[in-house]
Parts: structure tokens; sequence; C-alpha cells
């Protein structure tokens, strides 16, 4: 997908003409705002740091933005937001040229990981809504920095304009994390179904269940390699006594600790599992390069403090760490567009407020 620098313009300018012919012609300068923040689409000048970005693309401004995912046609992302007046996150749609979001979820309960099926006209995304409406308690973090394993999350099937909703998991537990193979025929999701956290596939319609992960601890948020023959996934897997019975303590708790994650591949079919990553840090949201001979992914590597968030990339045999992102606070969720040219991720950068995380593009460079 290349993004069409023109409609953005053309965008821009209708804004400020639009403006500027609303001002009365003797208006005194006091009543002409100059606060407001710059339109969307903003572009943001790249970190020379950086070298595989062209200027950035600012596609959203204000609350908690993330896991943004290309439609199939690569002109559209949809993202989980909290913003105003939703209390926890919601999914949306949202249009790269315009920067125009619309709510593709219920507005009930919380939702995670959304994701378009071929042809665009469907989405999937799991959320809690049918286990209630309110959002769902936010964990105590008395026991450290935790995760939660809601059980009524489930995942859901709907038209990008949240119409016809309808589910494709029915089980007592958690089922979500779900992304699709670009070869436009399974699902693959994380569960809890057989009482750990493990990974599996699935049809278009949630026929067909597969288990692909059996070890013990956490295998999650899996996604297909660009010709579908692979999946890379975010694992941990204890091996000491102790720390498997804190492991199933919290997980009991519908809790996990997300502190130390390292990176996978396996095939397809759950067979060849490989560790990628031995950083013993935290380690999460990998993406296969358009190559599929590489892994990007984001970690706290590198940082003595494990706060700084950045993009690494490696080869998919474990070689050739590179760091991607260098500026101040998270970067993560990365994703290319289906044609490889075009690269998302989310970010704090560039905020309004201090703790936002936003949505940005950019022309991919190798």
């Amino acid at each position: 997908m290349k993004l069409n620098l023109a409609t953005v313009l053309t965008t821009l300018m209708t804004v400020l003409l639009a403006a500027a012919c609303a001002q009365q012609p003797d208006a005194p300068a006091s009543e002409t705002s100059v606060d407001a923040p710059p339109a969307l689409p903003r572009i943001i000048e790249a970190n020379p740091q950086e070298s595989h970005f062209d200027d950035l693309w600012m596609l959203t401004d204000g609350g908690e933005n993330a896991e943004a995912y290309f439609s199939f046609e690569g002109d559209k992302l949809i993202f989980q937001s909290t913003r105003s007046p939703y209390g926890c996150d919601q999914i949306f749609v949202l249009d790269i040229d315009t920067a125009q979001t619309t709510l593709a979820s219920t507005g009930g309960g919380r939702t995670t990981c959304a994701y378009y099926l071929p042809g665009d006209e469907w989405v999937v995304y799991a959320s809690t809504h049918e286990g209630g409406f309110d959002c769902p308690p936010v964990p105590d973090h008395g026991r450290g920095y935790v995760w939660p394993i809601y059980p009524n999350y489930d995942i859901y099937r709907a038209r990008p304009d949240g119409s016809e909703i309808s589910k494709l998991t029915d089980l007592d537990g958690y089922d979500a994390e779900a992304t699709v193979s670009p070869m436009g025929d399974r699902i693959v999701f994380t569960s809890m179904r057989d009482g750990d956290l493990d990974i599996y596939s699935m049809n278009l319609d949630g026929s067909d269940v597969i288990r692909l992960t059996d070890s013990i601890g956490y295998d999650g948020g899996p996604f297909y390699s660009p010709d579908g023959t692979k999946i890379v996934y975010r694992a941990r897997h204890p091996s000491d006594p102790s720390e498997i019975e804190d492991y199933q303590a919290l997980l009991a708790e519908g809790l996990i600790r997300p502190s130390k994650l390292e990176i996978f591949v396996m095939d397809a079919d759950g067979t060849n599992k490989t560790q990628i990553t031995d950083l013993g840090v935290a380690a999460f949201a990998p993406f296969f390069h358009p190559s599929g001979e590489q892994i990007i992914f984001s970690t706290n590597f590198g940082d003595p403090s494990g706060r700084e968030f950045d993009l690494w990339m490696v080869d998919i045999d474990g070689s050739n760490l590179e760091q991607i992102t260098f500026t101040e606070g998270f970067d993560g969720f990365p994703m290319w567009s289906p044609d490889g040219k075009t690269f998302v991720f989310c970010s704090n950068r560039h905020n309004s407020q201090p703790g936002e995380t936003n949505v940005f593009v950019t022309e991919w460079v190798d």
C-alpha cells in the first residue's frame, strides 16, 4: 500500500480553507484559536537514528491506541483504543488517508486483538461484553506488573461497522489474540480451553480447532508468516518448580506476569518449534518481515530499568539482532502492509499528554 500523499495534502488544505471561510471579515484576533492541534494525519519528521523509517504520519492523537493492523487491501487499519466516552478498550476502524475512525465493536465490555478477514468485509476481535457491559476490573498490581486473562473473552466476527456480530468461540475461559493467515484460510489465536495458555488455529467460521502448543507456560500473540507456512509468537516456559508454581497460581487468578517473554517460531501445523531470542527480558508483539526471513518485535532489552521499549529486528535463525527505534518511550505493535511497503506501529512519541499511545505509519526503508 502506497501512502496517498496527494489525498492527505488535499484534506489538509480543505480543513484550512474551511477554517478561513468561517472567520468574519473584521473578527478580532482574540476570537481566532491558536491552540488547536494540527489536523490528522499529521506529518512528523523522521528521527535520523531510525534509518528504516521515512517521515511518519501520525494517525491518532489522544487516548491509548494500540494493536493497529492493516486490512488485506492495505487502505485501513483496525485497532483498539481507550477514548471518551468509553471506559476501556473498544475496536475502531481507521481510514489511513483521512485518519477518520469508526466504532467496530459494541461499545460494551473490554475488547482486544482485532484483525480483518479476507475481502475486508468482516473483522474478528475478542470481547468481554457478553459477560457484562461494564469494563471488567483492572488487576491489582500489588503482585507486580501483571496482565489480566479475562475468562469471559470470546472471539467474535462482525462487519467493520459493528453490525451482524456473531461468536466464533463459545467455551469457558480465555479466547483472544486472534490473527488471520495471509492465505485467508485459518485464524490463529490464544486460548485457555485446556487449562493452560496455548495457541490454536481454526477455520474462518470457528470450526476445525487444532491445538498447536502444549508446553507449560504462556504461548500467545501469534502471527503467520507472509506465505502462511509459519507462526511467530511470544512465550514463557518456566522450568524451575517455584517458577511453575508462581505461574500457575497467577493463572488461577486470571493473571500472567509478562516480565520475561521470548520470541518463538513454529510451522503452521505446530511442528518444528524454535526459540529465536534468548534475551531474558520482555519480548512481545512479533511480526514477520515481508521477506519471511526476519522478525520484528518490541522489547525492553538494553534498558537496565526495563521501562524503555523499542522495536528490534532479528533474523529467523536468531542472528543479526538490530535495534530499529531509538525515540524515548514505548514503541510496539509493528506490522507491514500486505504489499510490504508501509509500516505501522504504536508509540508514546509526540504525545499531547504524558502516557498516551498513538498510531503511526511510515514508508519502510530496507
